[in-house]
């Protein structure tokens, strides 16, 4: 699926990256343990997390991970931006909890890693 519609499908409010919304996800992963994250060895993966510090961008950086939805309300703090912007990452606030995130995602088609 495209970001853009992820970003329907969720209500998300998009924080950086409004270039890159035509870019296809096929796979989601949902962690706050960012040593998880590193284990993965998947394209076209959107990582949902509640974790919002710059551990999570740097992992998404060092996984390739191009589009973040940050869940529970957790608000983007500016330094993670201009990091996302300099790696064009895709950056979305939403409201839902992690797992009403990931099942909306879900039944919308996005295939689980594992």
């Amino acid at each position: 699926m495209e970001i853009n519609r992820l970003l329907e499908i969720l209500e998300g409010e998009l924080v950086c990256g409004e270039q890159f919304l035509e870019k296809e996800v096929v796979w989601g992963f949902a962690s706050d343990l960012m040593s998880d994250v590193l284990t993965l060895d998947t394209d076209q993966l959107v990582l949902v997390t509640g974790l919002n510090n710059l551990q999570t961008i740097r992992t998404a950086e060092v996984a390739d991970i191009e589009c973040i939805v940050f869940v529970r309300n957790k608000k983007v703090l500016p330094p993670m931006i201009a990091i996302a912007k300099e790696h064009e990452m895709v950056l979305i606030e939403c409201r839902y909890s992690m797992f009403g995130a990931i099942a909306r995602l879900h039944e919308a088609g996005l295939k689980p890693v594992y």
